[in-house]
């Protein structure tokens, strides 16, 4: 059992206080910090604090996978960790995105790999074999687009615009089934020549602009997104396809969950991220970053997809509140030490053999292994490795921390 030392990463939609605020360090941060990656994903794995100085979860896992591992996670997903926890920080919105399936993920590496495209290349889409299903547990709000609205519930958005360019592309949603028309939509919008795009997303910014000063409240926060995403990415297909989205607000402690084929962007906020150990992102816009709008096609679930189906149940379990995913890489908890469980050993202890990371968001604990103790404070993680036997934990003040482990 050891801290864990997070990889920093620095995107232009990320902010210059949640994080830096988070762990302790100054604010406001030198550059815009957006996710703190806590894993042993290649692309940057998370560091061991150990007495001997610092080494990467990587090369512990290379060094001794049963003893980090455990036996059932290396039957089930072999000598890496399945997972991989981030803490994510949105002042911007993320680019229009999807994951693939993992038949997808696997078929694209290796095509991308006869094709010759480093994996550190900017234009590679599948930078591992992984699938990239993920769950976001809001620390604070987070306002999110995600997944396919139902076709009928779209069409009236579009009227409610008033955008008379609207009226060929309402009557195409509803002349076919709710995934066929909007597979349509979608792909004559994301698909369309600039010219098009530079008459169409102007006039549907100025029917959101009269929508919004109008009063209404049905579709205002539909409104007022794409006309935040029109000012950020003017000319940008991916202005459209945000119409065709749900628009979801967390409060903290909600969640969303998101599988493979979901359309998604984060618009802004701070959370908690914990998802199948992949980089694998089909971009289709909003972003100045590679997009490849053919392959995402290839990817998409067009099924509608009603708010809460997004939403995983969240069950009590002791001092815990357990998201439910029907994943085999993860699973989450949020351990609530507080009332009767200050002062006394909790048992943070995993259903199986395999390895856990524990993540502190509010106030602190001390957890107790085998192997010794530790505590961690906000903003700190430790890795407890699979062979550190059962762990408890025990906190003298309110403390909040994620437990992410095996979802086998």
């Amino acid at each position: 059992m050891e801290l864990l030392r997070g990889a920093l990463r620095t995107y232009a939609w990320g902010s210059r206080t949640a994080i830096a605020e988070f762990t302790g360090r100054p604010v406001p941060a030198a550059h815009p910090e957006a996710e703190l990656w806590f894993g042993a994903h290649p692309g940057d794995p998370a560091w061991l604090e150990t007495p001997h100085g610092e080494t990467s979860l990587l090369e512990a896992l290379v060094a001794d996978p049963e003893g980090q591992l455990g036996s059932a996670s290396r039957a089930r997903f072999g000598d890496v960790l399945p997972f991989l926890v981030k803490v994510l920080a949105a002042d911007e919105p993320l680019s229009l995105q999807a994951h693939p399936s993992a038949e997808q993920a696997v078929e694209g590496y290796l095509r991308e790999e006869r094709m010759g495209i480093p994996v550190s290349s900017p234009v590679r889409n599948y930078r591992d074999t992984s699938h990239k299903p993920e769950l976001l547990v809001a620390l604070q709000p987070v306002e999110a687009l995600a997944g396919f609205r139902e076709a009928a519930r779209t069409s009236e958005l579009l009227r409610a615009l008033a955008v008379s360019d609207l009226d060929p592309f309402i009557d195409l949603l509803g002349d076919q089934s709710d995934a066929d028309g909007l597979r349509a939509l979608f792909t004559t919008w994301i698909t369309a020549p600039q010219p098009d795009i530079d008459v169409l997303v102007p006039a549907v910014l100025d029917g959101a602009i009269h929508y919004v000063s109008s009063g209404a409240t049905e579709f205002a926060a539909e409104a007022r997104t794409v006309l935040e995403l029109g000012e950020r990415y003017p000319g940008d297909a991916g202005v459209l396809a945000a119409l065709l989205l749900n628009r979801i607000s967390l409060a903290p402690g909600e969640a969303v969950f998101l599988p493979a084929g979901n359309l998604h962007a984060y618009l802004r906020g701070f959370g908690v991220e914990v998802m199948a150990n992949s980089d694998n992102v089909l971009r289709g816009g909003l972003t100045p970053k590679h997009v490849d709008v053919p392959e995402l096609l290839r990817v998409l679930d067009f099924a509608p997809t009603p708010q809460a189906q997004l939403r995983p149940p969240i069950r009590r379990d002791g001092p815990g509140l357990v998201y439910d995913t029907p994943t085999d890489e993860f699973a989450v908890t949020l351990l609530v030490l507080d009332g009767d469980h200050l002062g006394h050993e909790v048992d943070a202890s995993s259903r199986h053999d395999g390895p856990q990371i524990l993540l502190c968001t509010e106030g602190s604990a001390t957890v107790h292994g085998k192997c010794g103790s530790l505590t961690l404070k906000r903003g700190m993680a430790a890795w407890v490795a699979a062979d550190d036997g059962p762990i408890r934990l025990v906190a003298r003040e309110p403390a909040k921390l994620f437990r992410a482990t095996v979802g086998l």
